[in-house]
């Protein structure tokens, strides 16, 4: 059942899933959620007194399902699977190419997780009953070539390598921090801002002043994403030293 971006779509079917585990004294699925949608899930597994667990078939994964999990119920397995996408003699295609390829094929975001991709290799994790389908129509992104296998086994991505940056600003606020981090001009970084192309803590942002806290996570669309892991005190100038992770462009 496809959630969309209606908010109380999404409550309504995560508060039917958690009723519907301590009924069946089991356990239930939802589709695929980012961080913020999942916290709507923990919130009504607390109403209906089971519990909530994640899962995006890997650790760190970004976009994950929750397993509604009735008291003294039985765990049964989340239905997620992976794919492997290779492109033999070719350059790698963009995490944007594979995903427009895939939501291409008529498939809802909430049925695929997130997509890693590699050096070599990417995987792409998906409920179960969808890679089947996946894997025998994929055949592309964008001008790349794809092959396509369906895995016996969830993988083990490699982790993404991150650069430490650091840079002093006058207020921790999201202008600042994406010109510190990504080595623009804040003039630059109010326009991407402004245009919509940045997501703070999973959620798109437009406020330039919006404040930006310690392990908050910063997506810029063609740039990457920026992780800050520390503020520290201000100097005797007022400005706020901040110790930040860089990203490659990944989603």
């Amino acid at each position: 059942m496809p959630y969309d971006d209606d908010e109380a779509l999404l409550r309504r079917r995560l508060t039917e899933l958690a009723q519907r585990a301590d009924r069946m004294g089991g356990s239930t699925f939802s589709e695929f959620l980012t961080p913020p949608q999942a916290q709507l899930a923990f919130a009504a597994a607390r109403e209906a007194g089971v519990t909530a667990e994640l899962s995006g078939g890997y650790e760190d994964a970004e976009r994950q399902m929750v397993r509604f999990l009735a008291a003294d119920g039985w765990e049964e397995p989340y239905p997620i699977s992976a794919l492997q996408l290779t492109w033999p003699h070719q350059s790698a295609p963009t995490h944007r190419d594979l995903l427009g390829s895939v939501m291409g094929l008529g498939i809802r975001r909430g049925m695929v997780g997130d997509i890693v991709v590699e050096e070599e290799q990417a995987y792409l994790f998906a409920e179960t009953a969808m890679c089947q389908h996946i894997a025998s129509v994929l055949t592309s992104a964008g001008r790349v070539h794809l092959q396509v296998t369906q895995l016996d086994e969830l993988p083990v991505p490699v982790p993404p390598e991150g650069r430490e940056v650091r840079d002093t600003v006058s207020s921790p606020r999201l202008d600042a921090v994406i010109s510190g981090g990504f080595s623009i001009s804040r003039a630059k970084a109010a326009a991407l801002i402004n245009a919509g192309h940045v997501k703070l803590r999973h959620v798109p942002c437009i406020r330039t002043d919006a404040h930006v806290n310690a392990g908050d996570v910063i997506s810029v669309r063609g740039l990457g994403r920026l992780k800050l892991c520390e503020i520290g005190q201000p100097t005797r100038k007022g400005r706020y030293p901040l110790n930040m992770i860089r990203y490659g462009e990944r989603k």
